[in-house]
């Protein structure tokens, strides 16, 4: 039975309890869903450049933001990496606003599926435990330094896992569950590769599951990617697993952990709109069509938006414009030359 050692210090009551003001506080405001749009698109561009960024993709964040708005067909590895973890990010946040997430290994394995799809050696590594050794290198000197469990107690560490957190939701915090499922998924490092960013993943959906009601906005990868050798030494070990079960002890990493997830907080606070849900914010059917067009091809012209509706031109320019009014889009070239495109936050 999974038994993790953690103590509940200062730092840590500190941290949860200005993490249930910020939740709090964030939960009760509220806006028309349109105008978080943008917000939404942000989160997951960022959330996407930094977890992939953090196992080494060298993309930068503007170009990160170009793959997700093209989706290229061909897509190189590195822009593989991030549409296969965006493509995730919009699985899982359907999922949950359907309520239908449950923590299970079969849902660890799903996510896994999908973010690694085309990039391992053959399919049968996506998606499945894996069936040989690995060892954990460090990236600055090559040399090895953490020895995972041996691949005939994947399986079981895995699942003793998935169920002390499912069994443990009523009685232990559930930032600490979070926290302790995402470093014990990494030091069992369930998979051949894709570990991590598997790990963020379902440690979004606890979070979210859990209260933290931001999973659109929530971008936590990033906390993580601004100092990523810091972010190992907290998630890691070094050594061997079955030498250092017997002393592992989370609270350190929980403290980080949670360090993280007021830091992300204090970005949505600041990142959310001061604009109330009213008649001046609520949107109508036109506008959405209009959004959802943008948000595939990129652009609209006036001409395509005739096209998706029958409103006369006037009513459609004044469309336009109280769009650009809410700041959810802009106006760009001139003349019969303009088009519109989503307002960058």
């Amino acid at each position: 039975m999974f038994a993790p050692r953690y103590a509940i210090t200062d730092k840590l009551l500190a941290n949860i309890k200005r993490i249930d003001r910020l939740v709090s506080k964030l939960n009760h405001r509220r806006f028309p869903k349109v105008v978080l749009y943008e917000l939404e698109r942000v989160a997951r561009e960022v959330s996407a450049y930094a977890s992939t960024s953090i196992e080494g993709n060298p993309l930068p964040l503007t170009e990160v933001k170009k793959i997700l708005k093209s989706r290229p067909l061909h897509a190189r590895e590195s822009e593989k990496e991030v549409l296969n973890y965006n493509e995730a990010l919009e699985y899982l946040e359907k999922e949950l606003q359907e309520n239908k997430i449950t923590l299970s290994l079969d849902l660890i394995l799903k996510i896994h599926k999908i973010i690694m799809a085309g990039l391992l050696p053959g399919k049968k590594d996506e998606g499945t435990l894996r069936k040989r050794p690995v060892v954990v290198n460090d990236p600055r000197t090559g040399q090895i330094i953490y020895l995972p469990p041996e691949v005939s107690e994947v399986r079981p560490l895995m699942t003793a896992l998935v169920e002390f957190v499912n069994q443990k939701s009523q009685e232990i915090d559930a930032l600490i569950l979070s926290g302790i499922f995402h470093k014990q998924m990494v030091l069992i490092h369930p998979f051949i590769d894709g570990n991590g960013r598997t790990a963020r993943l379902i440690t979004k959906v606890l979070l979210a599951q859990m209260g933290v009601n931001t999973f659109n906005l929530f971008s936590f990868e990033n906390y993580y990617n601004k100092n990523v050798t810091r972010y190992f030494l907290y998630v890691g070990e070094r050594g061997d697993y079955y030498e250092l079960r017997g002393t592992i002890d989370f609270t350190s990493w929980l403290e980080y952990f949670t360090e993280g997830i007021i830091d992300e907080l204090l970005r949505v606070e600041g990142t959310l709109p001061e604009i109330a849900i009213g008649p001046d914010t609520e949107l109508q059917a036109h506008h959405h069509q209009m959004l959802n067009s943008i948000r595939k091809k990129g652009f609209i012209k006036d001409s395509d938006y005739a096209k998706l509706t029958d409103r006369a031109r006037p009513t459609r320019a004044l469309d336009f414009q109280r769009l650009i009014r809410l700041g959810l889009i802009e106006r760009k070239g001139k003349g019969k030359a303009t088009y519109y495109v989503l307002k960058e936050v």
